[in-house]
């Protein structure tokens, strides 16, 4: 089985691939071939496994033919301009997270083998007026630029499933936390940030209120669930491709609170308390309550507390360990 991994440059990707690396089998199949694709050439990986590293434009359809080749068996697909960068960048948006997603739909099509291809959405298809609890038949309405972008390619996914071009399925995240490396431009990235630095022995400061609620999973789960979500048989899918990926629902203290249970009080000292108008008016309009009941049904997991998230950060990504 050829596996190619778009936005493969990413922490979730190298994460992603390291563990097929480790697996060694998807579907019941052997993983012969990973490739790594990305706008910036990807950090290699080592294993039983050969992976391949090339450069990708997905906004560039020869770009993206070069790498989806008539070998390819898998895409996951989860590339993106992230949430404040799409707001602010509307045309950079528009043409990594929407054109982008449709060149890569279009060359699974032109192939004509009905690839398996696993796209990746987000909270951010949440909004509005909708009432709680939100639930996978929940009306997407979403209320910034990037969300409109990612429920576009939900519908794209379903259609293209649908017509047998391919075998698509699709999981909105959940805010990933704790998250390794930099701060990016995502609007959420401060739910990394407010314990990732803090960790690090570093400071930082948390844009909104401590009774923050908002909904995360950990980078370990997630890419567990990722895994799961290309095994699950396209009958027991059933016509909505699209799954809500489960998480826990928590406030800003709540997590606070799970880093000092995990690693004392130092920590939380190194946190400050400086609104920022520009990421409130963001995730103000966020969705929380939100509810993934089948996708635990077939087989997705969360985690069992925000402590593990942290334990998981610490062992997995902390520099030192």
């Amino acid at each position: 089985m050829n596996i190619v991994i778009i936005g493969g440059a990413g922490f979730l990707g190298q994460k992603l691939a390291r563990a097929l690396v480790a697996r060694g089998r998807l579907n019941g199949q052997p993983v012969r071939r990973i490739t790594l694709a990305d706008v910036t050439d990807p950090v290699g990986i080592e294993g039983a496994v050969p992976v391949d590293t090339v450069q990708c434009d997905i906004t560039d359809p020869a770009s993206v033919a070069r790498v989806i080749t008539d070998e390819t068996q898998v895409v996951y697909h989860l590339a993106a301009v992230v949430s404040s960068h799409a707001e602010e960048a509307f045309e950079e948006g528009m043409q990594i997270n929407l054109h982008g997603t449709l060149n890569i739909l279009e060359r699974c099509r032109a192939l004509g083998t009905a690839p398996l291809l696993i796209f990746t959405s987000s909270l951010a298809v949440y909004g509005g007026e909708v009432p709680d609890p939100i639930t996978e038949v929940s009306l997407l309405n979403p209320q910034n630029s990037y969300g409109t972008q990612k429920a576009v390619g939900e519908l794209l996914v379903n259609d293209y499933a649908r017509k047998g071009y391919i075998d698509g399925r699709g999981v909105r995240l959940p805010t990933i936390s704790i998250r390794p490396g930099k701060p990016n431009r995502a609007a959420s990235s401060f739910m990394s940030s407010i314990l990732r630095e803090p960790l690090n022995g570093q400071g930082t400061n948390c844009p909104v209120d401590e009774d923050f609620r908002h909904y995360y999973l950990s980078p370990r789960k997630c890419v567990e669930n990722l895994i799961r979500v290309a095994e699950i048989s396209a009958g027991d899918l059933g016509g909505n491709r699209i799954l809500q990926m489960p998480g826990r629902t928590l406030s800003i203290r709540q997590m606070i609170d799970a880093m000092t249970a995990v690693a004392g009080p130092e920590p939380a000292r190194l946190i400050s308390w400086q609104p920022e108008e520009a990421v409130r008016r963001i995730v103000g309009g966020w969705r929380f309550d939100i509810h993934a009941d089948r996708a635990l049904a077939l087989g997705l997991e969360v985690d069992g507390s925000f402590e593990e998230n942290v334990r998981a950060y610490i062992e997995d990504d902390r520099p030192g360990g």
